[in-house]
């Protein structure tokens, strides 16, 4: 076999190599992002239509502790899905602390509503911490009680004043209430706090390109919030792209999936229910 023919041979394997690995990497992105965007779109379409955002429903579920019958500090994680066609693709999360013997709870958040016309976007408010988010119910992602919520809750507003975007709000890829949840938990990492895939803007960058997972239990790598990688404990493994996360969480298994959540086996742990 003449030298050409070796070299024409070695080329043509070459273009069905590099053809066999974009239709893997195609499937593969329709089967881990697009196909359960789908799914979850058709379960909103097949809900009906929504409230109106003025109208909708933010009462108290009743699953957080009354001040009056719990004295011992709090710290709480909540998350929900967002309003309209967002909750597709994404939820809303916040903190909430109470510490030891206070009368109410205090809510730390981002919200994007009155950015525009110069409200901050870092909020703090009391009352109830487990209000519906505009008709949908909250789930408690993370806890912490007693002296560790003690402790904890002067680092929580060290870091809501230390947070870097506090009067940007961009729902994708961020900053956006996912980001300041994130940076809050990284001051706190005894949390543990898993931030479920829909939880866009959760991998917007704080400082710099690296940083801590919101566990703090392993490291993420972002290239501006659209792209990026996450390992850690708690988390597992993500996959960033164009700010939709699809990953293998290892404690219990499960897929970490776009619009749908936490596919896989629960355990006890409120922030591990399937679909968030």
């Amino acid at each position: 076999m003449g030298k050409r023919t070796v070299q024409k041979s070695v080329a043509v394997t070459a273009v069905k190599q590099r053809y066999r690995l974009a239709k893997w990497l195609l499937f593969s992105f329709g089967l881990f992002y697009v196909l359960p965007v789908i799914a979850r779109g058709a379960l909103y379409l097949l809900s009906g239509p929504q409230e109106h955002w003025s109208r909708a429903d933010r009462s108290s579920i009743g699953i957080a502790p009354l001040p009056a019958e719990a004295p011992q500090a709090f710290v709480q994680v909540y998350a929900a899905r967002t309003w309209g066609w967002r909750s597709v693709f994404a939820v809303h999360t916040w903190f909430a602390i109470k510490p030891a013997h206070a009368l109410d709870w205090e809510r730390l958040e981002v919200i994007g509503f009155g950015v525009s016309r110069g409200r901050p976007a870092v909020r703090s408010s009391y009352g109830p911490p487990d209000t519906r988010w505009f008709g949908h119910d909250p789930v408690v992602l993370a806890e912490l009680r007693g002296a560790a919520a003690e402790a904890a809750i002067p680092r929580l507003r060290a870091a809501a004043e230390a947070y870097p975007y506090p009067r940007s709000y961009d729902a994708w890829p961020g900053p956006n209430s996912n980001t300041f949840t994130a940076h809050l938990a990284r001051a706190v990492p005894e949390l543990r706090l898993d931030l479920p895939a829909t939880s866009i803007g959760k991998n917007y960058p704080i400082r710099g390109w690296r940083s801590l997972m919101p566990s703090g239990t392993g490291w993420q790598f972002t290239l501006g919030g659209f792209a990026g990688i996450g390992v850690g404990l708690e988390e597992g493994v993500e996959l960033d792209l164009f700010g939709l996360s699809a990953g293998l969480d290892l404690k219990p298994p499960a897929l970490r999936l776009p619009g749908l959540g936490r596919l896989g086996w629960n355990q006890q742990h409120p922030g591990r229910r399937s679909g968030w």
